[in-house]
């Protein structure tokens, strides 16, 4: 698999000085430039900070079951789109190691690891579920936009046996989305509270599987908070 050639990326860089990262991860069969477009038109400009650059990467293009096996850019491989069926551990793992060389890339470029804040919509949010929660707990924090994690998780069983502080999670979710359903949000939301990690969930009335302006501004009230700008 791809994954360990260097990832595709657009980025927004920051205003001013560069003391802090944030990486959002697109839906399945989208692209990081694709994902930067569409908050764009729903702010009306990008989503940029002062001292936060905003990378958004591309999953590398592999076969997608959902999708009768055909080529989509995919940050991993499902069994089908449900949360009673096993995962597709293997390619997560994979492309959790793709992942890892991007925040290394940060890393090298001098921001500290409790700087950097790792998200997404979709497949997305739960691919950096599992990058944070199972292989860098000291992130700044998980955003999760309208995504959920399999009943028997990696991520659950990591968490099972853990002792240290874990990044705090921001979760979104409409309740009209017809793809990843609100109760599987949910049960995502309550199943890792339940295994310490300090959560919170909005939830968008009549909101699809889609992103709106009132949840980015909220998401970007919450980066801030997360990553404040350093005096």
């Amino acid at each position: 698999m791809a994954a360990s050639a260097a990832l595709q990326r657009s980025v927004v860089s920051p205003a001013g000085r560069h003391t802090a990262s944030l990486i959002f991860l697109h839906g399945s069969g989208d692209t990081g430039q694709g994902a930067r477009a569409w908050i764009k038109q729903l702010l009306k400009q990008d989503m940029a900070f002062q001292h936060i650059k905003v990378i958004y990467p591309t999953a590398p293009a592999r076969p997608y079951t959902p999708m009768k096996g055909a080529f989509s850019t995919v940050w991993f491989d499902r069994y089908k789109i449900s949360n009673d069926c096993p995962e597709h551990v293997e390619s997560i793992d994979s492309m959790c190691r793709g992942l890892t060389d991007l925040i290394n890339d940060e890393i090298k470029n001098g921001i500290a690891k409790n700087r950097i804040l790792i998200g997404g919509f979709s497949m997305g949010g739960g691919m950096a579920m599992h990058l944070a929660y199972r292989f860098h707990q000291d992130l700044a924090g998980v955003f999760a936009l309208s995504s959920f994690l399999n009943n028997d998780s990696a991520v659950y069983q990591a968490l099972k046996r853990n002792e240290s502080v874990l990044p705090e999670l921001f979760q979104c979710h409409g309740t009209a989305d017809e793809l990843v359903l609100y109760s599987w949000g949910e049960e995502t939301n309550k199943m890792l509270k339940s295994l310490g990690v300090s959560t919170s969930l909005h939830t968008f009335p009549n909101l699809n599987h889609e992103l709106s302006r009132p949840e980015i501004e909220k998401l970007i009230t919450w980066i801030v908070k997360k990553l404040p700008v350093e005096a």
